[in-house]
């Protein structure tokens, strides 16, 4: 039995059956979700042959030395922001096999937050070989930490039925 909602692991093993389809390799980089995407996806028989990695980059540090986003950026846009989110999607395309990645940053709470990045930001780009990075940015509000990043799975697997599609 998974941990995941029913509805959740549905949508998780849609998007494994269509990757393989596509013979797509999925990368995530993971702040906030902390590898719970990656973990949602290793639940599905079969998504070895679209799993390539998962990086798990909760500190600046390792969003730097894992995934190369440049130090400037983090200083002048913060961790959770477009342009990490970007960079973030773009580091795990080069730093793995993948042709597909998802980004997922964000302040899950219940602090972290400032008068301009309040809990529940969260921003998530999506990084498809020879195609444009897509970011989305969702503001999921306080409702908890386990909701917010339960949410931002959802976005994260959406974004990537998305992009195998793309």
């Amino acid at each position: 039995m998974s941990p995941f909602p029913e509805d959740l692991w549905l949508e998780a093993q849609k998007l494994v059956e269509e990757a393989a389809a596509h013979n797509i390799r999925i990368a995530t980089a993971e702040s906030c979700t902390g590898g719970l995407v990656a973990a949602l996806l290793t639940e599905i028989a079969g998504s070895s042959s679209v799993v390539e990695r998962g990086f798990i980059v909760y500190s600046n540090r390792a969003k730097e030395e894992m995934l190369h986003v440049p130090g400037d950026v983090l200083a002048d846009y913060g961790a959770v922001s477009e342009p990490v989110a970007r960079a973030l999607a773009e580091g795990a395309l080069h730093e793995s096999r993948a042709n597909l990645t998802i980004a997922i940053t964000g302040i899950a709470g219940p602090s972290g937050a400032t008068g301009f990045k309040p809990v529940g930001l969260v921003h998530f780009a999506s990084a498809k070989a020879n195609r444009p990075i897509c970011h989305e940015e969702h503001l999921f509000g306080d409702i908890g930490r386990s909701q917010i990043r339960l949410e931002a799975v959802r976005v994260g697997v959406r974004m990537l039925r998305d992009g195998v599609m793309r």
